[in-house]
């Protein structure tokens, strides 16, 4: 690099006279790139690091895409764990910021979730991502790997992301010679189950953690959702599916009745739980079935959706979906109906997961399936693998982590609901803890720690008619080192690459509440308070 005399460069240094003065910043760059082909050598518990290299900036393109990542240069570490955690780790060489960000996955995960790792990367973290132990070549849903493989399902339920947190940590510390001052992790989905299984198990791997739509009742998530949203959508032949057309009216008819309950009509159901909208109220007269009705067929699906599903004993299963967002292209007729029968992501997920994960036989039947006995019989193999459903999070608040969950209320693929009962799990396990007489003091004393975000109109981790970016990690960043809770989230709504809405995100139970001044779209006008309805 050649500067003419005086001009500073951070990476190169000083040039003076026409000799080179290295800068601290450059030698210590230049350390770095010395030091990470030789971390290889790092002797971890059942771990192999195949190979350590230097990445130069906006050099990494990930396998199996054309498309160069945007990231600053960073120490590419690749390995696998036995027996089959493969895992990176990736170290920026220059402008750390002294911390550890660990990434999730989504759907049967089985893939390094690159693009999470490159956005951690560029805030200045070392960061690692896992396939939780098994490839998933077969597809997002792809369970066949589980087959007669209870250490592969043990792993993807909550060992691979903890050896592999270990492991980077262990690699982090070697490398800039001091441990991260503070670990973070962010995931949603599948990603938020790892989240709440690290708070749940491993609560000293993590100082904070965001856990977005998390799927923690993983079984009876799979039971009462994809498995029986496809039966409701499936069964006696077909006659419930609901052509991906139909969505539009559909959804029209949901916030004709409901979008103005908050007093603001702008496409977003603020407590879906406050909506009564009948799906009988658009059935198609006898002998009509077109795009802007439902047959009766049809309406018995939705209502079965919404409704969840119990066993013989009327208990439920897990909750339904709710109003809200049935029209949007990511929504229902991606998740819940697909583009014909046998193709949506809810009977593509809860297929693969019983088929292989619990009751390993090719030829199983989806409408065989008994909710008393067959639910049983799956607790009992895999749940105690993949259910993150413990509400005793008092190791958690004891180590001084903190916990943040948010869920979108027009997720098409997690009830919404169930994040909302797992949080109440929690305050009624801190109510006997210390004893509390009412319900405002455990929940005081729960929010020390614990806060749930409920996001309005915003689908499955991101998408839907509602605002759907925001920073949670700043938020966490800031309880954790600051002590300064989060009140509320600015959330926006981006199109072309315009802020077209935004509002705030409030700690539940609270609600965005309009003041009744200026303009709906701008979150300055909106206040968290106490809801109005249920």
């Amino acid at each position: 690099m050649k500067l003419p005399h005086g001009l500073f460069s951070p990476l190169a240094g000083l040039l003076l006279f026409g000799v080179l003065i290295p800068t601290a910043q450059a030698q210590q760059s230049l350390s770095l790139r010395q030091s990470c082909p030789l971390l290889t050598n790092i002797t971890l518990p059942d771990t192999t690091l195949s190979s350590a290299e230097v990445v130069e900036a906006n050099g990494f393109t990930p396998p199996r895409t054309n498309n160069t990542m945007g990231t600053p240069a960073f120490c590419r570490i690749v390995g696998v764990t036995l027996p089959a955690v493969n895992f990176e780790v990736w170290l920026p060489l220059d402008n750390w910021n002294g911390k550890y960000n660990g990434v999730g996955n989504g759907g049967m995960a089985g893939v390094i979730s690159y693009a999470a790792m490159g956005g951690a990367l560029n805030r200045g973290y070392a960061t690692a991502s896992t396939d939780t132990g098994h490839n998933a070549n077969g597809g997002l849903f792809d369970a066949s790997w589980a087959s007669d493989r209870q250490d592969l399902i043990e792993d993807f339920g909550h060992r691979g992301l903890h050896v592999t947190t270990v492991n980077a940590k262990t690699i982090t510390e070697a490398f800039y010679s001091n441990p991260p001052a503070y670990s973070y992790y962010t995931g949603c989905s599948k990603g938020g189950q790892m989240g709440l299984m690290e708070a749940q198990r491993y609560p000293e791997d993590f100082d904070g953690i965001v856990a977005g739509d998390p799927a923690n009742e993983w079984t009876r998530f799979y039971t009462g959702a994809h498995l029986w949203y496809s039966l409701a959508m499936l069964d006696n032949n077909q006659e419930g599916w609901i052509p991906p057309a139909k969505m539009q009216a559909f959804g029209n008819a949901v916030n004709a009745a409901c979008d103005v309950l908050d007093g603001i009509e702008d496409g977003i159901l603020q407590n879906p739980l406050a909506c009564n909208f009948e799906p009988a109220s658009i059935q198609c007269p006898v002998g009509v079935n077109n795009n802007s009705c439902l047959t009766s067929q049809q309406v018995t699906a939705v209502e079965k959706i919404w409704s969840g599903k119990t066993n013989s004993a009327g208990e439920l299963i897990y909750p339904g979906l709710v109003p809200g967002g049935e029209a949007d292209p990511g929504g229902w007729s991606r998740w819940v109906t697909g583009v014909e029968p046998f193709t949506s992501l809810h009977w593509l997920g809860g297929e693969g997961f019983f088929r292989w994960f619990v009751f390993d036989d090719p030829e199983w039947d989806f409408r065989n399936f008994d909710y008393d006995t067959d639910l049983d019989y799956a607790l009992q193999k895999v749940g105690t693998a993949v259910d993150s459903d413990n509400p005793d999070l008092r190791p958690l608040r004891d180590n001084g982590a903190k916990l943040l969950v948010y869920h979108g209320w027009s997720d098409p693929d997690i009830s919404p609901v169930a994040s909302i009962n797992y949080f109440e799990s929690v305050v009624d396990v801190i109510a006997d803890d210390i004893r509390a007489n009412n319900y405002e003091t455990a929940l005081k004393s729960t929010q020390n720690f614990f806060r749930l975000f409920m996001v309005p109109g915003m689908g499955h981790c991101a998408g839907g008619p509602g605002p759907d970016r925001f920073d949670a990690l700043s938020a966490i960043e800031n309880w954790v080192e600051n002590g300064i809770a989060p009140d509320s989230m600015r959330a926006s709504k981006i199109q072309n690459g315009e802020v077209t809405r935004s509002r705030p995100l409030c700690v539940y139970p609270e609600v965005a509440t309009y003041t009744g001044i200026g303009n709906t779209d701008e979150a300055e006008n909106f206040y968290c308070s106490a809801p109005a309805g249920p």
